[in-house]
């Protein structure tokens, strides 16, 4: 998982407003806990956090934290990849919706004969995972993020590197306001959609 310390003015700028700087940190740190916890769930032997910062109490025992490295995002997803080995699924932390069974169908499907990486398209025009069955020092380099068409450009960069990609479901990511209320509508249960509602209060008040 690749993220950033839930630190206010520093995560999840573009909820403000109607978020405070400070409430948007506290939804950033939900959202970073559902997706730890979801990963931790899964059949996944080992949970790796790439983090630019600290962690806190959102992070859960026995998650193995290390540094993102400086650059580019290119460049620090390659350098969150030579902590994995052998087949390994790459989340971030705007999808805090994704369930540990989400993340087990991706791994089935990246240990499918003939495929050997997965990416999961975002509905903004990212992605929301890529998954590899080997690690490859290329599989970001060049591809320019946060556009309308990097999901489509990742895909385009695996391939050309020879790799068979699987498509996988569609996610939301949140990055607006509008985006968190969806996302804590379909996934109601989630320390994200609570927080969304006690935000939400705050603001009604």
């Amino acid at each position: 998982m690749l993220a950033k310390e839930p630190v206010a003015g520093r995560v999840k700028t573009r909820l403000c407003p109607p978020c405070t700087p400070a409430t948007a940190a506290v939804l950033a740190a939900a959202a970073l806990a559902d997706t730890l916890a979801a990963a931790g769930s899964s059949g996944a032997d080992r949970v790796v956090l790439a983090l630019d910062g600290s962690p806190g109490d959102w992070c859960p025992p026995g998650v193995t934290v290390v540094g993102q490295g400086t650059g580019s995002l290119a460049r620090r997803l390659t350098t969150a990849w030579r902590h994995a080995s052998g087949p390994a699924l790459l989340v971030g932390m705007d999808t805090p919706q994704v369930t540990a069974a989400d993340l087990d169908a991706a791994m089935s499907s990246l240990a499918s004969p003939g495929v050997d990486a997965v990416l999961g398209p975002a509905t903004d025009g990212g992605w929301w995972t890529v998954g590899l069955r080997q690690r490859h020092p290329r599989a970001f380099l060049g591809v320019r993020t946060s556009r309308a068409d990097t999901g489509a450009r990742q895909a385009l960069r695996l391939a050309g590197i020879g790799l068979a990609v699987h498509l996988l479901g569609e996610q939301t990511d949140v990055d607006t306001w509008a985006d968190a209320e969806a996302v804590a509508a379909v996934a109601p249960t989630t320390g994200f959609a609570a927080a969304v509602r006690s935000v939400a209060g705050r603001l009604a008040a």
